[in-house]
Formats: C-alpha cells, structure tokens, sequence
C-alpha cells in the first residue's frame, strides 16, 4: 500500500500506528490563496496534513493586527508532528509583501554597494519583523548576478554585478536572517541574472555552458550552500547546454549540479509552477512529479486552488520511493523552522528599523509599484 494509501485509510479509521500528517505527500506543497482571510478549503486541507507551507502575498496583508491572526491561524490548524511553515519573499525594494507601517526596505543593489557587515545588520532587523509575525521563512535572499542591464525581472532585487560581491553579501544576509530564527532561501538556481525575459511572463533562454555557471553564476551559490543555506529555490530557465529540453526547475541533469557538485542536500523549492515559463509548456503532473524526479523537493502553487488540488492529486498518487527523500528534507527542515515558534509580539512601526533603512537607502526604491513577482 502506497504511502498515501496508508494515510488515507488512517484519516477513515482515526488511527494509525505508522503514519503521521508529517509523511503525508502534501507536505511537499505549498501554496497561496487569496483574500485577507483563510479560506475554508485551504484551512481543511492544514488540518489534515495535506499542505508543506503556505506563502502570503500583497494580496493578504491589510494590516498588522490581521497579518499576525492570519499567521497565527495558519500554525493553529496544523497537525502537531507536521508543523505549517508560513513564508513570504521579504526582499526589499521592489519585493516586499510588508510595507508601512512595516520598515520599507532599499533593494539589494544598495547593499551590495556597502559592507556585508551592514548587510547583515539589515537581515537581522528584517528577521525581527518576520518573526514577531510568526513568519517561518523568507525567500530570499535573491543571489543572481546582476549580468545583463535588460534583465526585466532581476536588476536591482541582485546585490551586484560580480559574484564575489552577490556571494559575499549573501553570506552575510543568510547567516544573520537565520541565526535570528528565519530560515532564508537562496534564488534563482543556477542563475537567472543574465536573462532578457520574465520567467512569469515567457520561457527565457540562456546559452550558457558549465564552465560560464562556474565563472560567475555559481559561486553565489555555493557559497550560499557553505553558509549553511536552508533552502534553494529554482529558475524556470532554460539553459540549453546542459539539457535542450527542460528548464531548470525540471532537469535532473541541472539539478545534479546543486546536489552533486555542489553537494547540497538541504530542501530545494520549485519557483511558482503558475508563471508562465512553466504553465504555458507543460502539464499539472510534469509540473509536479517531473518537479520531484529532477532532484527538486517543493512545489509552489501560489495562486490557483485547482491546480493546487491537481498537484496533491498527483503527488498522493506517487510511488513512495520517489517522495522518500523530499520528505526527509521537509521534516528536518521543519525541525528547525517551523509553526512561527520564534514569534515576538511587537509590531510597526520600528523606529530604529526606520533608521537604519533610511541610512542604508542610498538610492531611493525604484518601480515600487512594479512588482514582477506579483504577476502569477
């Protein structure tokens, strides 16, 4: 009987002695969903187990009072042994999902023209909003290189131009967001810097071979990796050289880089499988399993409610052996960052988080009403 088969009967029957909500396939999952206020099917789905993780969007945020009810309801649902991860990408300039009363951050660009010691005064002040939110995980930090000034969707979301630079500033970044109890999440392997396209809006090509990712796209994220990085997520990117077919989120032949050569063995999430890099050319179910078999862990639907139910779909109709490893990965994940544990109770306005934003903002925030990752 298959691992989702088990579950099922265990949910009927109210008992089991070998499974819990924390094998359950749906924990590789996470997903959004709209308005100011959990909706019933989504809450349904927490309670039992069927969802990894849910990510909130400008769409979900009115105020701080509600975020946090949001937040706290969220972890409330969740099973015990399966706590809920609640994310958001907190980038700073044009990402940012909190903005005033919260501290409004300058984009990446401006750190990466100062020190990494600022840098991480940054990420320690942010980690402090995020917890006393109860949020669990930030994606971010961004650690493409800044390579190609056409880049609609990059650009200034980077620290820098070099790798050096993006690598150093991105230690810095992930060592304090997450010694503050905020797992960080390193994008978009294995790079997405040097792009003219929007992934959410087009499948971008890259013709790069090996020996150019290990010049300049790689290093970031190997050093991200040696930081001790708890997640990475993937670029709907195409690099031809390397496998013709499929972008980087569904290549094994991709994927093998960050687990072979890179040898990391932390959870990897997929970008939203709604962008259009992804929707418009393949399928809910190579979108899904194809997404598992090519070594990453997480899927991320961040919108849509049917295709989130495909997805699970698909995933509680896998072979064991293929979600062994991700689930792995997801529970030792889980054991450090997880149901807003670390949760403070201030709120905004944080008058030295103001002051520290306005002396590191040494250009103002550009195109906040641009948002590229709002699009999906």
């Amino acid at each position: 009987m298959s691992r989702s088969s088990v579950f099922a009967s265990a949910v009927a029957g109210g008992a089991s002695e070998s499974m819990s909500p924390a094998d359950h396939p749906g924990q590789l999952l996470f997903v959004g969903f709209p308005g100011y206020d959990v909706p019933e099917d989504l809450a349904a789905l927490v309670r039992s187990g069927r969802v990894g993780g849910v990510i909130l969007f400008k769409r979900n945020v009115r105020d701080p009072e509600q975020v946090r009810r949001v937040v706290d309801e969220l972890h409330g649902l969740a099973p015990a042994d399966a706590p809920l991860v609640v994310a958001l990408d907190q980038e700073g300039g044009r990402v940012q999902r909190l903005r005033a009363p919260w501290t409004e951050w300058p984009p990446m660009r401006s750190l990466g023209r100062r020190s990494p010691d600022e840098t991480a005064r940054f990420a320690r002040a942010l980690a402090t909003e995020l917890r006393d939110c109860g949020f669990d995980l930030d994606f971010a930090p961004v650690v493409d290189v800044d390579s190609n000034p056409d880049n609609p969707v990059i650009g200034d979301r980077s620290f820098g131009g070099s790798p050096e630079i993006v690598a150093a500033h991105a230690v810095a970044f992930i060592e304090a967001l997450q010694d503050e109890g905020v797992a960080a999440c390193a994008k978009h392997f294995p790079g997405h810097g040097d792009t003219d396209l929007d992934s959410h809006l087009a499948l971008p090509k890259l013709d790069l071979d090996l020996a150019r990712l290990r010049e300049i796209e790689l290093p970031p994220f190997r050093a991200a990796v040696e930081a001790g990085v708890a997640s990475v997520m993937t670029a709907h990117v195409l690099f031809p050289r390397l496998d013709d077919k499929r972008p980087a989120t569904l290549s094994p032949d991709v994927m093998q880089i960050l687990r072979g050569e890179l040898a990391y063995d932390g959870l990897v999430f997929s970008d939203d499988i709604e962008m259009r890099a992804m929707a418009d050319h393949w399928s809910s179910h190579a979108c899904s399993i194809g997404v598992i078999e090519a070594g990453v862990d997480s899927i991320l639907v961040c919108s849509r409610a049917d295709l989130r139910d495909e997805v699970l779909a698909h995933l509680e109709a896998a072979p064991d052996a293929l979600l062994e490893a991700p689930i792995r990965r997801m529970q030792a994940f889980k054991e450090c960052y997880s149901g807003g544990r670390a949760a403070g109770r201030a709120a905004p306005p944080y008058a030295h988080h103001l002051a520290l934003a306005e002396s590191l903002g040494a250009e103002r925030i550009a195109g906040v009403d641009v948002d590229p990752t709002e699009r999906a």
